[in-house]
């Protein structure tokens, strides 16, 4: 193997350490388990994306901030699943789309995440200040207007550096598309990390503001409105915070820190984020049920749409 090829070799004789720690159940674990999850989380994002593209294109206004908002939410979910049959395949043959093909679905891989935690975020400051301050004329703003292009180059700029610092590594007989060093691995799970921190605690300040607004509010819907503004933070919550925590723990382990390292710890480890990536990585699909579907107006719209197309195929 060539120099430019070659990276931190104390780091992947670490993670990848064969002859002291046998990882062989964890492997097959994954290569059965997580390619068939995330077939699965493929195709109901593909169908839940798709059909809120639909409705919008078919029956709402896009000049609404709310209707772009969601849009953009659901190109950024799909562009985060269309990375998901590159790391399912990558799980059962190992990486064999090439150097370029690793940075690509890497790039194309996180901004789909970064870009969706950012809309979720701008929309839950939305419905904030459409619960808090009723009166405001926020969306007027300008630059409410042009926050979907900054979500966008924002998180084009952060996933390309984190893309252009990943490559092909071949180790024994296996090849695997990872970051170039164990700096880089532990600097993206640490921004991660405070990325998702920042996001849960401006969502966590807005629905506590809403929270107590809607409590004191006279409705017949306050209790149904409550309970939906917890349950999608919680969803959120319980999503992304467990996965961010291993991810934070398996950074430990690749910077050869006690008691990580030790063999049972990281087995363990790796069975932990297995099932906490598998939970997070879901987000795509279950978005647009949470944000869209329980909005009165787009299940009528869906319930809609095979009357729309059935009165179609008789008209032909």
């Amino acid at each position: 193997m060539s120099d430019e090829n070659t990276t931190d070799t104390d780091y992947y004789d670490l993670y990848y350490e064969d002859q002291m720690c046998k990882k062989d159940e964890v492997v097959k674990f994954g290569s059965i388990l997580i390619p068939l999850f995330f077939s699965l989380v493929v195709l109901l994002s593909c169908i839940s994306n798709g059909l809120v593209l639909v409705i919008l294109a078919v029956y709402e206004n896009l000049k609404s901030l709310t209707n772009i908002f969601i849009l953009n939410l659901a190109l950024s979910n799909l562009l985060f699943t269309f990375g998901l049959p590159f790391w399912a395949s990558y799980y059962i043959w190992g990486w064999t789309f090439g150097d370029g093909g690793c940075k690509a679905v890497k790039f194309l891989f996180y901004v789909g995440f970064y870009s969706s935690v950012l809309f979720l975020t701008l929309m839950t400051i939305q419905r904030y200040m459409a619960v808090v301050h009723p009166l405001s004329d926020w969306e007027k703003c300008r630059g409410f207007s042009v926050a979907p292009s900054i979500v966008w180059i924002l998180s084009g700029a952060v996933s390309l550096l984190g893309s252009l610092h990943s490559k092909v590594i071949q180790h024994f007989n296996s090849t695997y598309c990872e970051y170039a060093s164990v700096q880089v691995k532990s600097g993206i799970a640490y921004f991660q990390n405070a990325f998702f921190f920042i996001a849960f605690l401006i969502m966590g300040f807005c629905y506590g503001r809403m929270l107590r607004t809607i409590t004191k509010s006279r409705t017949n819907k306050r209790h149904k409105t409550v309970r939906l503004t917890f349950f999608i933070v919680l969803v959120f919550f319980i999503g992304w915070a467990p996965y961010n925590i291993v991810m934070f723990l398996k950074s430990l382990t690749d910077q050869n820190i006690h008691p990580f390292t030790d063999c049972t710890v990281s087995i363990n480890l790796d069975y932990a984020y297995y099932a906490c990536r598998m939970l997070a990585f879901s987000h795509c699909c279950l978005n647009p049920l949470f944000l869209v579907f329980v909005d009165a107006r787009f299940r009528n719209y869906l319930r809609a749409i095979p009357k729309r197309v059935l009165c179609k195929d008789l008209s032909l």
